[in-house]
């Protein structure tokens, strides 16, 4: 593809030779002659002088170190990202059911549906118009999952779970399972609560690999509209999140707790259960957030706390073993002048008395 090609393509516009061809992308410092790659921020020119890139992507305004074809625009990290569409679509099942899936006479079927090998669809579910249903799929029944999904590999759509337009489930992630609902008896043993809630995705949701969103006991369990979802996080029965969240790698939300639009969670973090967390709060990685947070904080830290507090204490903490050897050497001089103190008292009451003490038949 040539490079005015590609500028047109993404709308932006473009510096060098028109005519060069551009094969691929790849990032400054893997790319080879004939690929394009981008630079988002002015510390990666180092970068620039390095690469064997054709053609970069960068910000409109930059001054570039040497001369090299680029396109620019004000975010080329999305530029770049519109860029890779250009030259790779990820694999696509051939419309229609393959012979080893196993659908349910019931199951509704929008057109241009494609159905993997050895898929299990159950009564009652309905699928819409283009949904690529990958290998080994399983679906429940009375699932609704709506047009132009991916469901990937191996993931579980339990019973009742409404997925919806140009949602995005990868492999393995299970959607709609039991949630973890135990009522402690008098003997110490747990009695199971069924969950006969159900989970519903909005439009334009994606789920990582291996993660799990659980139904709730009644109601719901509900995604917003445009959320994120990494691999591996464990969304607990009745969270509701709003639109377009991100919630990154091995997060936990415990149940009932409800997410405002726009909220991040990054990796590792812990949210307790019946929590509200207001629209835009942004929580950082590994944080332990144990109560509510009001709307636009970003918090850090065990207990979570906002994030100026955080980094203070993270500065002071780095010099504990400092301030500990500090505080030995003055707990040893407090130490020692006590016990002065304590030799010189005697000395001064001697003194003290005999100043006082008059001498028998004298004024001295």
């Amino acid at each position: 593809m040539q490079l005015q090609e590609i500028a047109q393509k993404l709308g932006c516009p473009y510096e060098g030779d028109p005519n060069l061809e551009i094969h691929g992308v790849a990032s400054l410092a893997e790319a080879r002659p004939g690929e394009l790659s981008f630079l988002s921020e002015a510390r990666y020119l180092p970068l620039l002088e390095q690469t064997q890139a054709s053609a970069v992507i960068v910000e409109e305004s930059l001054v570039l170190p040497r001369p090299i074809a680029c396109l620019r625009g004000k975010d080329p990290r999305l530029l770049f990202a519109q860029a890779i569409e250009l030259f790779y679509q990820p694999y696509r099942l051939p419309v229609g059911i393959h012979p080893t899936a196993v659908i349910d006479p019931s199951v509704e079927l929008g057109e241009g549906v494609a159905i993997g090998p050895h898929v299990v669809v159950m009564e009652g579910v309905k699928i819409g118009d283009y949904t690529q249903i990958h290998p080994n799929v399983t679906i429940y029944p009375h699932v609704r999952v709506g047009s132009r999904c991916q469901l990937f590999a191996n993931c579980v759509i339990h019973e009742r779970t409404e997925i919806g337009d140009d949602c995005l489930i990868h492999s393995g992630a299970v959607i709609g399972d039991d949630g973890f609902g135990h009522i402690p008896l008098p003997d110490g043993s747990w009695r199971r609560m069924l969950q006969a809630g159900r989970v519903v995705l909005e439009d334009g949701v994606e789920v990582g690999s291996n993660t799990t969103i659980d139904r709730a006991a009644v109601g719901e369990t509900r995604i917003g509209r445009g959320t994120k979802i990494d691999n591996l996080v464990q969304i607990g029965h009745g969270v509701r999140t709003g639109s377009h969240c991100l919630i990154v790698a091995q997060v936990g939300i415990a149940g009932s707790t409800q997410l405002g639009h726009h909220v991040i969670l990054a990796g590792q973090c812990g949210l307790a259960g019946h929590l509200h967390i207001g629209d835009g709060v942004r929580v950082a990685a590994q944080t332990g957030v144990t109560s509510d947070i009001p709307a636009g904080q970003t918090v850090a830290g065990y207990p979570h706390q906002p994030i100026s507090e955080w980094r203070k204490s993270m500065a002071v903490q780095r010099h504990l073993p400092e301030l500990q050897r500090t505080l030995r050497k003055l707990e040893a001089r407090v130490a020692k002048l006590e016990q002065n103190s304590t030799d010189r008292a005697p000395n001064a009451k001697m003194l003290e008395v005999g100043v006082d003490r008059k001498l028998p038949g004298s004024d001295r």
